[in-house]
């Protein structure tokens, strides 16, 4: 395959990720900022914000559904076709929030209206990882697979970014125009990314992978029945792993924003900034770690960095305490920029390595869509709760930190490092 086809295809993968959490984190901010006063109209502002959140805790339940969904129509026809179903949905909802009229103009239909795009988009988002990973993953050389499967990682980092790039231009307009119609060009312009996404995917082949199964008459009838049946242990490991990947990540990105602010005395801004810089950092990081994934092993890198995760739970807050706005960017990049690059680096093709073709979209899904749904989006609530209830001491919240990386390195010990193996080399790895 040449080079422009395989540039095709990772440009593929990344946008699609890239997309998902450029809305996500768009309808996140938005929730709080813009959500509770247009559409979740009440009394008591403090319920208004309480349901706008809870629109967003959301497709965090929903995106397991919409995993199993898409990974079928993944494992039975084909990624590319399922690719540009999750996309044209995800792009669908985005831009009809943009459009959508406010309590003031329909009364109840518009916050009705609001939670049923946000449980399209979650339906969306929660098949779209699996296939942009696969489309990377299974086009990969072998001995490049770890590179390419850091590709569409780097998809959480960039959406974030812009994401927060278009928030920070819409809210320089004076507070009248952004509450009017500022706060919908980001939805709005989604659009154009979508487009741009939907064109790239559609010259692209099916992958080898699949095209192998179909060709062989393996094509499963019911992929979840048979995940769960032969292939439990690996959905239980990938389960496990995410939990490091994605419990630390919410605490770094989105817990410590109110933590910093409302705990320590530092300026919105300046957690922001710290949130970015180790943001741009991880996603520099992301694809060397990959690159080395291909060298060292995907199994070493990943321990390495849980590790690194567990040990650096105490001095992470410990920075934080000393109340210095340099040791606050210090503290994020360490945490999110360095230590987390190489675990969420290695984790999708390391996934993609424990199952088997057939069944491959569904076992990688389950596995990181409930490893999400169960640690990531109750991460800053459960670091929330400890605060309170230890009377704001930290030291919970770290620990908190080592079970979810002791919890991780328990799950990762029972697998076979794969970095060096054909991807389709056939295994069950019951007998890990």
């Amino acid at each position: 395959m040449g080079k422009k086809q395989m540039r095709r295809i990772l440009i593929a993968s990344l946008v699609g990720s890239s997309i998902e959490w450029f809305d996500y984190f768009l309808y996140g901010t938005v929730s709080a900022l813009v959500f509770n006063q247009l559409f979740f109209v009440n009394e008591d502002p403090t319920i208004g914000l309480l349901l706008s959140y809870a629109s967003f805790a959301l497709a965090f339940f929903i995106r397991p559904f919409g995993g199993v969904i898409f990974s079928h129509i993944g494992d039975r026809i084909g990624r590319k076709k399922t690719l540009v179903l999750t996309l044209s949905l995800m792009g669908v909802a985005t831009f009809g929030m943009g459009l959508l009229p406010t309590y003031q103009a329909v009364g109840i239909w518009a916050p009705i209206l609001l939670i049923t795009l946000r449980l399209v988009q979650g339906l969306g988002i929660g098949g779209e990882w699996g296939g942009a990973l696969l489309l990377a993953v299974e086009y990969a050389p072998a001995e490049k697979r770890g590179l390419f499967g850091a590709i569409p990682q780097m998809g959480v980092t960039i959406g974030m970014l812009l994401g927060t790039v278009a928030l920070s231009i819409m809210t320089l307009l004076p507070e009248n125009a952004f509450m009017t119609w500022g706060w919908r060009i980001p939805f709005i312009f989604s659009a154009l990314l979508v487009s741009f996404g939907l064109w790239i995917r559609k010259g692209i082949d099916e992958t080898p992978s699949f095209k192998k199964v179909k060709e062989s008459g393996e094509v499963p009838k019911l992929p979840i029945v048979e995940t769960l049946k032969n292939y439990w242990r690996e959905v239980l490991i990938a389960v496990g792993a995410k939990v490091v990947e994605t419990a630390p990540f919410y605490i770094f990105s989105t817990f410590v924003v109110s933590y910093a602010t409302a705990n320590l005395g530092f300026s919105r801004t300046a957690t922001l900034t710290a949130v970015m810089i180790a943001t741009i950092i991880t996603t520099i990081l992301i694809p060397i770690m990959g690159n080395l994934s291909d060298k060292i092993g995907r199994k070493k890198l990943f321990i390495g960095g849980t590790i690194g995760m567990a040990l650096f739970a105490f001095p992470y807050f410990w920075l934080l305490q000393q109340k210095s706005v340099l040791l606050l960017i210090v503290a994020t990049v360490i945490g999110l920029g360095v230590i987390w690059a190489p675990i969420t680096a290695v984790l999708g093709t390391m996934f993609s390595e424990i199952f088997d073709a057939k069944i491959r979209y569904t076992g990688i899904t389950l596995g990181y869509q409930i490893g999400a749904a169960l640690a990531g989006g109750t991460a800053p609530l459960v670091a929330t709760a400890l605060l309170d209830k230890f009377n704001n001491s930290y030291v919970p919240v770290a620990i908190y930190i080592i079970f979810a990386s002791v919890l991780s390195l328990a799950a990762i010990w029972a697998v076979k490092d794969r970095s060096n193996q054909k991807l389709d080399e056939t295994h069950n790895t019951s007998a890990m």
